[in-house]
């Protein structure tokens, strides 16, 4: 048991671990050869932008929208893939691809890029599914990501143009959603059945009568045998 837990710690970041190298490797490919691949992000209501539905998540603008898109994805990621494995292939195809797709049906014109969909929608899953299962070690996941990644719902807001608060809205509302939806699939609460332990009265009863009967027989009080002899009188012997 204990070498089934370890593996599974283990295996449950591997598909995280291997997103980021694809990141890390597309970046290190732009900056050796020069390159800007921003225009394969999302490009809003154009046939052209389309493909960074696909390919957006793949695309940061410098290292530090890397580092910052990267950590949280391999945290958020090993918990969902460690907690949610059943369901975790599908809250990640479609939070990649429903955050992707909404950021190019509703958001600004301009190229969006980074993977930060992803990590709302990640975000948003494992914050509510908890509390929707009433399972108390998800309810004590959904605390902690809230108590460490809270601070992303400020990045819903348009407080800062530069960043794409779109792809983050759409992304954390995608995970909301699909925590809903999946409520009833994955880890659930355990429901404890204790047996009906009720007695059965006629059978106590005739317990209960057999025990009263032993012990009549018990304590009943022997009487004494009594022998007759026939005993001849005087008269008798005589004759």
């Amino acid at each position: 048991m204990e070498h089934f837990e370890r593996n599974k710690f283990i295996y449950s970041g591997v598909i995280p671990l291997l997103f980021v190298l694809v990141f890390f490797i597309i970046k290190i490919i732009e900056v050796h050869f020069e390159l800007s691949f921003v225009r394969f992000g999302v490009l809003p209501r154009t046939i052209e932008g389309l493909k960074g539905v696909v390919l957006a998540p793949l695309i940061h603008g410098d290292w530090t929208h890397l580092f910052n898109n990267s950590i949280p994805l391999l945290i958020l990621g090993w918990a969902i893939f460690y907690f949610y494995r059943s369901l975790a292939p599908k809250v990640i195809f479609w939070s990649y691809l429903l955050a992707g797709l909404y950021t190019w049906i509703s958001a600004r014109n301009a190229f969006h890029i980074g993977a930060s969909g992803l990590v709302y929608a990640l975000f948003g899953f494992l914050m509510i599914s908890g509390f929707l299962r009433k399972y108390i070690p998800l309810v004590a996941l959904s605390f902690l990501v809230a108590f460490l990644y809270g601070s992303l719902i400020w990045g819903i807001l348009p407080w800062d143009k530069t960043i794409s608060w779109e792809g983050h809205f759409w992304g954390l509302l995608v995970g909301l959603v699909l925590a809903l939806f999946y409520r009833n699939q994955g880890p659930q609460r355990k429901e404890f059945v204790w047996p009906d332990e009720e007695e059965d009265p006629t059978v106590l009863g005739d317990y209960v009568e057999f025990e009263e009967e032993e012990v009549q027989k018990e304590t009943k009080l022997v009487e004494p045998e009594v022998i007759y002899h026939f005993v001849p009188t005087n008269k008798e012997d005589k004759e």
